[in-house]
């Protein structure tokens, strides 16, 4: 028994799922794609709210440097403004991180007092974080400073009497929603992630149980089991149905190959076994008559006038079944025919008159007029006539009729043999053209029609027979013709 399809050991050969590939692609493409719409959604958002920031920066800025206010007109205001409110103590305290921050700075860049409020620390880190304000009002965009560890976006603009504002605003609040999108994000991407890993793990293994139907068709015919196909699948892909049909197409031609192979060796080993027996017979009545004439026992010249007949008819038995094997052997190589133009109705004509030279009490009867041409090898078609009516001499009586006919229909000739003998039985019949087959154990060596088939089929034609007990036997030979009947 063949064994089991065994898949490789992992330490040998590296064995990869397709299920598990599938997946993991499907996973990276997923997590690629989310860290893409992750990375765009957060610098989009980014970017508005940065937009927002600097907006309100540049419109404050643009209020004060367009108003020709100085500082001493800002102190004198006595409503609790938006400036008021940045520099107040209670409002701006020194442990605070404030989202706003308001200071007025000489051209030294050193903060003053603005309300009457000394200045804060987070307003003296703000005038140290910026140094010379004159580049920053030059600016026409707010820029990035850390104040005590926080970023903020400030611009600056001169007042009317030469002092200059700092107006920041922190991006603290920013960076913390961008990081809890980033999070959300991320935790909803790792759930689809998720999500999807399940539902690929599903849909492959779905998808691949027809290959997983072929994995076991295929173990069962190396167990030996060679009629098992891949079988349909309802829910497949057209990749997969074509492949199926082309593996159950070539398990088909395999199993024929085999079974072909099989009956081959089968008549093979039945050939030999009955080459062997037909070949003993003669060579140990050869065999006999020489080992008499060697002790002498053959000292009447007339036993040994029939001994010698006896051994040469043995001996061209012999030589005419060797003959009728070689034949065989040939016809099985398909050898290549002399083909050429025949006249199969002269070729029929011949053999019947061969008939009545060789068995003149027999009535003989020809339908064969005219000419019928056939592209045919003149020695094989000879040859087969010539073992039909051999049969028909041999297993019949000399006193029966036999009729042989030529037609031709629809690009093809048929030639039959027709008797009036006993026929055969049908079990008889459906050995008529296996080798050493010799119905009822008759005369002969069970070639001739043997030998018919093999010619007949090297032609491309077909031989038949239709016979039954005491109605006779008629043997039709089809042969492909290319002539016309004149």
């Amino acid at each position: 028994m063949t064994p089991r399809i065994r898949l490789p050991r992992p330490g040998r050969t590296r064995v990869r799922s397709l299920r598990a590939q599938l997946t993991v692609a499907n996973v990276v493409l997923l997590a690629l794609g989310i860290v893409a719409a992750t990375a765009v959604s957060v610098l989009g958002m980014r970017y508005y709210l940065l937009d927002q920031i600097d907006t309100e920066l540049l419109r404050t800025r643009d209020s004060l440097g367009g108003s020709e206010l100085t500082l001493r007109q800002i102190d004198s205001l006595s409503a609790l403004s938006f400036f008021r409110d940045r520099v107040d103590p209670e409002w701006n305290r020194d442990d605070d991180d404030p989202d706003s921050v308001f200071a007025a700075v000489d051209r030294a860049g050193e903060p003053v007092p603005v309300f009457g409020f000394a200045p804060s620390r987070v307003q003296r880190d703000l005038a140290d974080a910026v140094g010379d304000p004159e580049p920053l009002i030059r600016a026409p965009e707010p820029r990035d400073v850390s104040v005590r560890g926080n970023t903020y976006r400030v611009t600056a603009t001169r007042l009317a009497d030469g002092t200059g504002v700092l107006i920041a605003g922190s991006t603290e609040p920013l960076h913390e929603g961008v990081a809890r999108a980033v999070k959300l994000d991320l935790a909803i991407g790792t759930l689809l992630l998720l999500v999807l890993a399940c539902l690929t793990m599903v849909g492959v293994r779905r998808r691949m149980r027809p290959l997983e139907d072929m994995v076991e068709t295929s173990s069962a015919i190396a167990e030996g089991d060679l009629t098992r196909r891949v079988p349909s699948s309802y829910d497949t892909s057209l990749e997969v149905e074509q492949l199926r049909l082309a593996l159950n197409s070539m398990l088909q031609q395999v199993e024929s190959a085999y079974r072909t192979r099989e009956r081959s060796a089968a008549q093979l080993r039945r050939f030999v076994a009955d080459a062997s027996h037909e070949l003993r017979t003669p060579l140990a009545a050869i065999r006999g008559y020489l080992q008499l004439y060697e002790r002498g026992m053959l000292r009447d010249p007339t036993e040994r006038k029939r001994a010698w007949d006896r051994m040469t008819a043995e001996s061209d038995r012999m030589g005419r079944l060797v003959d009728e094997l070689l034949v065989l052997a040939r016809l099985d190589q398909r050898p290549e025919l002399r083909k050429r133009n025949v006249d199969v109705c002269r070729l029929v004509r011949d053999t019947a008159q061969d008939l009545r030279v060789q068995q003149p009490d027999r009535p003989v009867r020809v339908d064969a007029d005219g000419t019928i041409l056939v592209h045919a090898d003149e020695a094989g078609l000879r040859q087969v006539l010539g073992n039909l009516a051999g049969n028909v001499r041999t297993h019949t009586p000399a006193d029966v009729p036999v009729c042989l006919t030529v037609s031709r229909t629809d690009g093809e000739v048929r030639l039959r043999v027709t008797d009036e003998g006993p026929g055969l039985a049908p079990e008889d019949a459906a050995r008529v053209f296996d080798r050493f087959f010799r119905a009822g154990g008759g005369a002969g060596s069970g070639l001739g029609m043997a030998i018919v088939q093999g010619v007949v089929r090297a032609h491309g034609g077909t031989v038949t027979v239709n016979t039954a007990p005491a109605k006779g036997l008629t043997v039709t030979v089809t042969l492909p013709v290319n002539g016309n009947r004149t």
